[in-house]
């Protein structure tokens, strides 16, 4: 019998079978441990925890080991044996809960802190650009820590799951705060939102149109209020409208309109978020002086420097401060204040990420593979790889993806 002569693609075909094939799928195939540890938070009023005991119980049981210092659930209402019952190590130290392959945070670590993370390890928490300085992302370099702020995180969408998540809550909150403090007895007007036959509603003004405006609108609009929602970008006036599914009054910041809505508002909430470290709106002195006796100002944007010339930060513990008789509540992270339902909602966020990148392999190959997860890192093993953060600190950084490209 004669052979057939091979063919030019036949030969191809065959010396293709001596290369690697499908290499990520080899990788992705390959489910990679996990030992994951969650310090206390000592940042001033968080009580908020990144894991809730059902996800670390859906983590061990997918064979991952989790560390929690003693008391980190407690302000969320979650004991130690709730999380000991699901399988986490209780550890008694805050060295020993950073000791860790991936240490995760509601807050950024302390400087002091990230001393405590182990070289080369990773860490995942909010990124506060505000707040944060030039040392403490030079520490992290220096430690040659991955980096990863989860508000940066992307979901299939587009969005943004755990700032959405947050500001769901904020803004459903700010009305019920507002509520509160309309009250006589907290020296306010005397007047309930909603109103009742004969009596007309509370005018609510909301300066954003954004999450925490919508939610904030989709309380209010329950209540029955009369409600004015301000932007000034219109496709997001656009969208709250078609969100909310009914017609309300909507208007860019054109000064006469909004300076005479403010005046005769009862509730006004400031939820506009800064824009590369820039203030959209400020709200003058002058104009706070000039609303209604008894008015409550909440603004929800103080941890960004605020919507009103007259906010300054209080606390949950004294949150309200009274000037030109207008109540001010300027209380940094609200979602905190409601820190069981803020901690359900990041660990329905964090917890699928910890299994994907378990599946996939790890840190480095979840990077690799996913843009929506790329996106979330700012430092990797030694630089900076955020451009607006190296702008701002004046540090260098790198393109992430030759780095990755490099190393792969």
């Amino acid at each position: 019998m004669v052979d057939k002569p091979i063919h030019g693609f036949e030969k191809l075909a065959e010396k293709s079978q001596l290369l690697p094939q499908e290499v990520l799928l080899e990788i992705s195939s390959k489910s990679h441990h996990l030992n994951i540890g969650i310090p206390n938070e000592i940042a001033l009023q968080e009580r908020r925890v990144p894991l809730n005991p059902e996800s670390v119980r859906l983590l061990t049981g997918n064979g991952h080991e989790v560390l929690i210092e003693s008391g980190a659930g407690l302000s969320s209402n979650y004991l130690d044996n709730d999380y000991s019952e699901a399988g986490a190590k209780i550890v008694y130290s805050h060295k020993e809960a950073f000791n860790a392959d991936i240490v995760i945070k509601v807050e950024p670590p302390t400087e002091r802190e990230i001393e405590l993370i182990q070289p080369g390890k990773t860490l995942i928490s909010a990124l506060q650009t505000v707040s944060l300085k030039r040392s403490y992302f030079e520490k992290l370099n220096s430690k040659k820590i991955t980096a990863i702020g989860y508000e940066l995180l992307e979901d299939n969408a587009g969005g943004m799951p755990a700032v959405r998540a947050m500001s769901e809550i904020a803004g459903s909150t700010s009305i019920l705060i507002a509520a509160r403090y309309l009250g006589s007895s907290k020296t306010g007007k005397g007047i309930i939102l909603g109103g009742i036959t004969g009596v007309p509603p509370a005018k609510v003004v909301i300066l954003g149109a954004g999450t925490v405006g919508e939610y904030a609108a989709r309380a209010a609009l329950g209540l029955g209020v009369e409600l004015q929602i301000f932007d000034d970008k219109i496709y997001k006036l656009r969208r709250i409208k078609h969100a909310l599914g009914q017609r309300v009054f909507t208007s860019t910041f054109q000064p006469e309109v909004l300076n005479e809505s403010l005046k005769s508002a009862d509730v006004v909430i400031g939820a506009l978020r800064t824009e590369k470290d820039k203030r959209r709106l400020m709200i003058s002195r002058e104009i706070v002086s000039q609303m209604a006796p008894g008015t409550v100002i909440i603004d929800v944007s103080i941890d960004q420097g605020g919507c009103f010339e007259t906010s300054r930060i209080t606390t949950h513990e004294n949150p309200v401060f009274i000037e030109y008789d207008i109540i001010h509540y300027c209380v940094p992270n609200i979602a905190s204040r409601f820190a069981k339902t803020a901690s359900a909602a990041l660990s329905n966020i964090f917890t699928p990420v910890l299994l994907q990148v378990a599946d996939t392999g790890g840190i480095d190959k979840m990077i690799f593979i996913y843009q929506w997860f790329l996106k979330g890192v700012y430092a990797y093993k030694g630089f900076l790889t955020n451009t607006e953060i190296a702008e701002k600190t004046g540090l260098k950084s790198k393109d992430l993806h030759l780095l990755m490209a490099a190393r792969f």
